[in-house]
């Protein structure tokens, strides 16, 4: 885990949603390798440059964003920690998952009620935050160059990432930025082949701690399960 330079917390799918979306993307953030692409007819270019601004995490919905690790830290200590986190709260079951376009990209993106998602979300950034270094003054300027908005700003400050808490959507990022005739077409192809993958509902039962390598592409660390002490904490009361 120290050869890794930044980390993250994410969703991941596993079994076939997961086969499919590694291949995708070309990269396999659960086993760490690159995979071959599928073969898809009709899309308006090849799947390599479609996919090329996602690749580098592998498919995953965020819950706490990037971040390199505070001085006072060790990954030791983080990973006690969200296994602690983990072991506290609940599973969060979603309708189902659907493909939508999303500001120029497409994504999975949640159907249904999402609080309860958003305040795992909410409470991994906020909680898990003294892991976290500050950004530095180069990533304060991209994320800046996104014309943010008074509150987009005032979370980049204090989270160090502009679309958290009350701006967090849940996405998981299939394609780059994408003309509108392009995504409609890439929309078309993709849509029966997830069709079959997509789960109703979509049950999220375990977050997943990832690492960044030097080569700027990140590796499932591990997989923490959802909701042990929750869960017998909720059998006792139920007695």
């Amino acid at each position: 885990m120290t050869r890794f330079q930044r980390y993250a917390i994410y969703v991941m799918p596993d079994g076939a949603l997961a086969r499919f979306g590694a291949s995708w993307l070309g990269w396999d953030a659960l086993a760490g390798r690159s995979v071959p692409h599928p073969d898809l007819a009709a899309l308006p270019r090849p799947v390599d440059e479609i996919t090329a601004t996602p690749r580098k995490y592998g498919l995953h919905g965020t819950i706490k964003p990037p971040f390199r690790l505070a001085e006072d830290s060790t990954v030791m200590a983080l990973t006690n920690d969200l296994a602690n986190f983990c072991e506290s709260r609940a599973p969060v079951t979603l309708d189902g998952l659907t493909l939508a376009r999303l500001g120029g990209f497409l994504a999975l993106v949640p159907q249904g009620p999402t609080d309860a998602l958003a305040t795992l979300a909410g409470e991994a950034v906020t909680r898990l935050d003294r892991h976290r270094a500050p950004p530095d003054a180069a990533e304060l300027e991209r994320r800046r160059k996104a014309r943010l908005t008074p509150a987009q700003e005032a979370l980049l400050t204090r989270w160090g990432y502009p679309y958290v808490l009350g701006e967090f959507r849940f996405h998981i990022t299939l394609t780059g930025r994408l003309p509108k005739a392009e995504a409609e077409l890439v929309q078309q192809a993709l849509t029966p082949q997830l069709a079959p993958l997509l789960p109703k509902p979509f049950t999220i039962d375990s977050l997943c701690l990832t690492g960044e390598d030097e080569a700027g592409m990140f590796h499932l660390i591990h997989r923490y399960p959802l909701g042990s002490t929750a869960s017998r904490s909720n059998t006792a009361t139920s007695a």
